[in-house]
């Protein structure tokens, strides 16, 4: 709710009106993909469901709650058959992120899912790794006005993202391919190949 009211005032001093003529909603500006500001009760209600529910989904699973897998399918956007996520979980929403059959997540995911993140199925993501979806103009007034917006993010079937790989918006990661630990993955990733470092590159394909 902080992130509400601070931005309500954030709006009062604006340097310009960036949304004349547009009578969407800052909720509805962001489902679309375009520049938005997060000034909206329906952005903050479901931010508010999200950490919660993953808030949840955490100290059930610590205890050895069976309903933990219920809370976890509650959260996330579609949760595949034999899919295992190792809290602790953190997303920006929770429903659009997507995850495939039998993918398993590491502990320390942070998605960020202001736009969707579909994970594939079969895939091994380690622990610490970071889905960022989230964009901010380059432009210095802009980006002071708290204008954002966001660009989906891929990962195929049978991918392995090594410990603490970032992978930045927009960025799609093709079948069968491997990310080394610690790179940031700025651009696409071919199917079947290894990429590592930062930027990451491709160094070989897979054998």
């Amino acid at each position: 709710m902080w992130t509400f009211v601070h931005t309500r005032c954030t709006l009062a001093r604006m340097s310009q009106d960036y949304f004349a003529g547009d009578d969407r909603t800052q909720h509805e500006r962001m489902l679309a993909g375009d520049l938005y500001i997060a000034d909206d009760p329906e952005i903050a209600r479901l931010h508010h469901r999200g950490v919660s529910l993953a808030d949840g989904y955490h100290r059930a699973d610590v205890a050895g709650d069976p309903a933990a897998r219920d809370i976890l399918a509650e959260l996330v956007g579609s949760l595949g058959d034999g899919a295992h996520v190792n809290p602790p979980l953190f997303v920006d929403y929770g429903t659009n992120l997507h995850i495939g059959a039998r993918t398993f997540i590491n502990y320390h995911l942070t998605a960020l899912d202001v736009a969707a993140i579909t994970i594939g199925e079969d895939c091994q993501i380690g622990p610490n790794v970071q889905l960022l979806t989230p964009t901010h103009p380059v432009e210095p007034g802009p980006r002071r006005d708290k204008l954002e917006a966001a660009k989906p993010i891929v990962i195929e079937d049978n991918v392995w993202l090594g410990g603490g790989v970032i992978v930045c918006p927009g960025v799609t990661i093709g079948k069968d391919s491997v990310v080394g630990a610690g790179s940031v993955v700025t651009k696409d990733i071919p199917p079947g190949v290894v990429a590592v470092g930062n930027p990451a590159r491709v160094i070989r394909e897979v054998e």
